[in-house]
């Protein structure tokens, strides 16, 4: 089972959606988990997972982790060349080290060069961004290329997207 995060913010909440799905050509055929959170962390500039990891963390408590075999997020798992931690690198250490995380961004992380492969999608001239801990980066990008959809952002990610912003 593969599961894909993300998560909104609006005033003092954060509504939090997880993907549950089976294989990376997928487009439909999929279990949702959501959940909101309230009085969550100010956003400070470099320490994003100490806002998302809360959620993340609540949310992934009601899933059973042992069909787990791999997590996507939005956003970085490290934060530049040096391997400091971004939000992959912690939600993989919280979860012991078990489970692979692949992190894609739509935007680009400026200290980061080495550890992070652009991958450009269908037409689109604005790359993801990969980043990857517990499965080799190259791998972790061609998973997210063969991911269903033309576009840029696979199908199943933009649906989790879609969902975290209903109310």
């Amino acid at each position: 089972m593969i599961l894909a995060f993300d998560t909104y913010y609006y005033e003092n909440k954060a509504k939090t959606v997880c993907l549950s799905f089976e294989d990376w050509n997928q487009e439909d055929k999929f279990e949702i988990y959501t959940e909101t959170l309230f009085e969550i962390e100010e956003y400070v500039s470099g320490e994003f997972y100490k806002r998302e990891l809360p959620c993340i963390i609540s949310l992934i408590s009601k899933i059973d982790l042992k069909k787990v075999n791999l997590i996507i997020i939005d956003g970085f798992v490290f934060l530049n060349d040096e391997s400091k931690f971004g939000l992959g690198a912690y939600l993989y250490h919280e979860l012991n080290k078990k489970i692979p995380i692949i992190g894609v961004a739509k935007r680009d992380f400026a200290t980061i060069e080495k550890n992070r492969i652009k991958l450009y999608r269908g037409k689109s001239e604005n790359p993801l961004f990969i980043t990857s801990i517990g499965i080799e980066l190259n791998i972790a990008s061609k998973i997210i290329e063969e991911m269903n959809g033309k576009y840029r952002i696979p199908t199943l990610l933009k649906e989790v997207d879609r969902l975290t912003k209903e109310k």
